[in-house]
């Protein structure tokens, strides 16, 4: 699956999370999160390939985490309640307007959009003519409660903004 596939699905599963989300405000991770060390692939608030559950979310149990269990869907699953003993993905999502990270809740709501209208509005030729808007994401790949795998993806709207236009 190529990466702009992997990158959609994620987005479409972020924006369905997001909708279902509780509705409580997390702190938001800022770009320099979303760096990784080149040789040792170690976030920058020093998790890395073998740790554990408990450095994990030492790190991020404050912010909104993503999980798919057993290559399910993605959804928001409380902290406390990811099952880390299981196959698993999680992702730790944002969405940077300008270079700054931005609430998608605040956000919808200053623009006067839905959620359900979010990616068609940061898509919009006119919308990314002024705006720069990048979705950057941490992914933890994980297998009997370690991690296997890190990586940090992004999408950038202004560059591959025509892959989401309607066919």
């Amino acid at each position: 699956m190529s990466k702009k596939c992997i990158s959609t699905l994620v987005l479409i599963f972020l924006l369905t999370g997001l909708l279902c989300a509780c509705g409580e405000e997390k702190p938001l991770l800022a770009s320099t999160d979303y760096e990784l060390d080149a040789e040792t692939a170690q976030t920058v608030r020093g998790v890395k390939i073998g740790d554990s559950a408990d450095v994990f979310l030492a790190a991020y149990q404050n912010f909104d985490i993503l999980s798919s269990i057993n290559g399910g869907d993605y959804k928001f699953i409380p902290a406390e309640e990811i099952p880390f003993d299981v196959s698993l993905t999680t992702i730790l999502p944002s969405f940077f307007i300008d270079g700054a990270a931005i609430n998608v809740d605040s956000f919808c709501e200053d623009s006067g959009i839905e959620k359900d209208d979010l990616l068609a509005f940061l898509t919009e030729e006119e919308y990314l003519n002024h705006h720069t808007v990048v979705y950057q994401y941490l992914v933890f790949e994980w297998k009997d409660g370690v991690i296997q795998d890190i990586r940090s993806e992004s999408m950038d709207y202004n560059k591959d903004a025509s892959y989401y236009e309607a066919n």
